[in-house]
């Protein structure tokens, strides 16, 4: 079955003629020697004083009204000097010129020798312009015109052509003194010349003639082509946003010939390149679909397999095999009308490509091998790099868009809302913007990215800022879409609840309810500190017995996950989730407020399962937060984990705390080697403070190591007198300060909680 790739490529294909009705461009220039009659010589670029004295000995150029020839500065205001009067020479001029014509030829799809004749030296002041009219005949054999625009400091003067319905606008001012501008036209063309805004511009006119008999040439016609591609773009874009449409999103047409990104513009194509522009320009207004031109960049690389017998290791001694990592993207985008599009990179795939075999056979323009190297085989890199016209139809440019991923959506969509708040709308008010920013927001959630493991960060995510997004515009719609698949798959993380909270105010409160019940259960086994937050703030945010009950589905799937169960399986480590004060403080909080009974129940598992809820760890550090908490702090729950830790400080406080009497260091060490025998002796000397080790720096570490892995109350340093170095062994009394820090901070902990 014909797919829409092929059959567009098959259609291009037989648009064998190459050109258009116009052709423009810039070319370097080297100045020329340039004399008026009258004048002299004339310095470039055209200096203000210079242009006066020309304009002095110039008349006003007249234009033609059948057959009588007229001045009138309404319709054309410029300045002409004869052919007669003018000389331009310079060594290199006539290849300029040459270079010029041959350029404009291939654009105009004309094969035959064309030679230009020059016909006037056109001077545009400030003002000047000419409006729509048609060049008649100057000289037997004249086919088209030819404007080569000298430098010259001037803004404004675009050149603009029509033919046959279509319609270009060629700015010939140029940014570059150091280029002339060009630009030629088929005769019959009607074309006018808008008013020169500021400066003044100097204009060759040329007519281009063909020598010999025979017809001349006209402008190419692809209307057959044009109306056959007409239809297949129209028939593909009704068919996009179907249920059963199975098309690309866009259709990627390689060009034939080499373009650099400094030149990629649909004025610098050639050729048949050229011609396929034409056609899916035509076409595709007339089909409802954009067309683009960017340069298609393809990266591969993957195993190679080393083929030579040499001793050498060129490139053609190897031979690529199969590609591991590829990427296809497209960037550099232009405008039919020659602007830049500011569309980023977007990515393309093989399907989008016409015909689907376009890179087939094709040698890559970049290809490296890399022999190999320890446990690495070869390897190989390459690249190819096209000039491409892209299509999509205009209605599903936001689903093209999206295909550049969340760096290029979420500012789009930033700036979008932006625009829809400035205009004044209404809340919710379905406007244009409106409308056109709903529709992103839905090809965006459809193609979010879903993380591989639980998204935990201390910095709000992507989606924050587009649940932040959707608050502003009132998009409930979507923000139902996006808890219920987004962040129920783990796309949250704690910094996102305050977006979740305030998009989810905008539902009702049994559904905000069944929302957030939906991303706990779906969440907490993997980021229980993130739901138990999400909770403890919905919670907090009212008071009202309604949202209350409707919290209680994610109150009774957060109590069921609660972390730290021994009797489970050991989770693996992306999944499993840190256990601080922040989970117990949150669940205590989120619980409380919701069902007491269930917080108390979560109260006994932590104490019972002491392994992860550590009480100096996890709970007393929770408790100092929930103390200050009136809501919970003289609840069933929080007076279990103050008994808990009361009688926890209590018994360590009643502890004897005394300062060491002697030098003695009781330490058990796990090893009974010779060293470490020697370390136990001093550590049991009563009297000796300081030990030199002096050994071999292999005994040196481990006798320090053991000090380290043991806690041994023993500075270490290392002397570097004398061989071997000597390790110095000081004790200290570090146990004893840590013992007296924890009992003074025992006591504030005892004061705070005790009744």
């Amino acid at each position: 079955m014909p797919t829409i790739q092929n059959e567009l490529a098959a259609a291009l294909s037989t648009v064998c003629v190459p050109g258009d009705f116009h052709a423009a461009g810039t070319i370097e220039l080297p100045l020329p020697r340039l004399e008026v009659q009258g004048v002299g010589a004339i310095a470039l670029p055209l200096l203000p004083a210079q242009a006066a004295q020309i304009i002095a000995v110039a008349e006003r150029a007249p234009f033609g009204r059948g057959a009588d020839t007229i001045v009138d500065t309404d319709v054309r205001r410029t300045w002409q000097i004869g052919a007669d009067r003018i000389r331009i020479e310079g060594r290199r001029w006539a290849q300029t010129l040459e270079a010029i014509v041959g350029r404009v030829a291939a654009g105009l799809g004309v094969t035959a020798t064309v030679v230009p004749e020059l016909y006037k030296l056109l001077v545009y002041d400030q003002g000047s312009f000419f409006v729509g009219h048609r060049d008649t005949e100057k000289a037997p054999g004249m086919f088209a015109t030819l404007v080569v625009v000298l430098p010259s400091v001037h803004t404004g003067g675009e050149l603009v052509v029509r033919h046959k319905g279509r319609e270009v606008r060629l700015d010939l001012s140029g940014t570059d003194l150091s280029e002339a501008a060009f630009a030629a036209f088929y005769a019959d063309c009607v074309h006018e010349v808008l008013p020169i805004t500021s400066g003044c511009r100097l204009a060759l006119v040329y007519n281009l003639l063909r020598r010999g008999r025979g017809r001349l040439p006209t402008p190419p016609s692809y209307e057959t082509e044009t109306a056959q591609i007409t239809t297949l773009l129209a028939r593909w874009s009704a068919g996009k946003g179907l249920p059963e449409d199975q098309t690309p999103e866009k259709l990627v047409y390689p060009l034939e010939h080499a373009y650099t990104p400094a030149e990629l513009s649909f004025h610098a194509l050639k050729g048949a390149d050229a011609a396929a522009a034409t056609v899916l320009d035509a076409a595709g207004e007339a089909a409802g679909c954009e067309l683009h031109l960017a340069l298609l960049t393809i990266e591969e690389d993957g195993f190679a397999e080393y083929i030579g017998y040499g001793q050498g290791y060129d490139d053609d001694e190897f031979e690529a095999g199969d590609v591991c990592d590829r990427s296809a993207t497209l960037s550099d985008w232009q405008r039919v009308d020659g602007s830049a599009a500011a569309l980023g990179v977007l990515p393309f795939l093989n399907d989008e490509l016409c015909p689907g075999d376009a890179f087939e056979d094709m040698e890559p323009d970049e290809q490296h091998f890399q022999e190999a190297t320890g446990n690495e085989g070869a390897s190989f890199e390459r690249s190819y790099r096209r000039a491409a016209l892209v299509l999509w139809p205009q209605h599903r440019r936001l689903a093209v868009l999206n295909q550049a991923g969340l760096s290029v959506t979420l500012p789009y969509l930033v700036e979008l809302t932006a625009r829809w708040a400035r205009s004044g709308k209404k809340e919710g008010s379905k406007s244009p913007l409106w409308c056109e920013a709903h529709e992103l927001c839905a090809h965006m959630l459809r193609t979010w990215p879903r993380p591989l493991h639980q998204l935990v960060s201390n910095k709000p995510s992507d989606v924050a800022t587009l649940l932040g997004l959707l608050t502003r515009l009132n998009d409930t719609a979507h923000i139902e879409a996006c808890l219920a698949d987004i962040c129920a798959s783990g796309n949250c993380c704690t910094a996102d609840n305050e977006a979740v909270l305030r998009a989810a105010g905008l539902l009702t409160p049994h559904r905000a309810g069944e929302l957030i019940a939906r991303m706990v259960a779906a969440n907490a086994s993997s980021n229980f500190g993130a739901c138990a937050d999400l909770l403890a703030r919905a919670a907090g945010a009212t008071h009202t017995a309604k949202l209350a009950y409707d919290l209680a589905p994610a109150a009774k799937a957060l109590a069921q996950a609660l972390p730290g169960n021994p009797a489970h399986a050991p989770a693996p480590m992306w999944k499993k989730p840190a256990i601080d004060s922040g989970v117990v403080v949150g669940t205590i909080t989120a619980l409380e407020a919701i069902d007491p009974a269930l917080a108390e129940q979560a109260t006994v598992q932590m104490l019972s399962w002491r392994k992860a809820y550590g009480l100096d760890a996890v709970v007393l550090p929770a408790i100092r937060l929930l103390a200050r908490q009136s809501a919970v702090s003289d609840s069933a729950a929080m007076r279990r984990l103050r008994t808990a830790c009361l009688v926890h400080l209590r018994a360590r406080i009643a502890e004897p705390l005394e300062a060491p009497r002697d030098w003695c260091r009781i330490a058990k060490l796990n090893c009974a080697c010779r060293r470490c025998n020697e370390l136990g002796r001093f550590l049991a000397s009563a009297d000796q403070r300081t030990w030199v080790f002096k050994a071999a720096e292999v005994d040196r570490s481990h006798v320090e190591e053991s000090i380290k892995r043991n806690a041994c109350d023993v500075d270490c340093e290392t002397s570097r007198h004398g061989r071997p170095y000597s390790l110095v062994c000081t004790k200290n009394q570090a146990s004893y300060d840590r013992r007296a820090k924890q009992h003074k901070l025992d006591l504030d902990d005892l004061a705070l909680l005790a009744p």
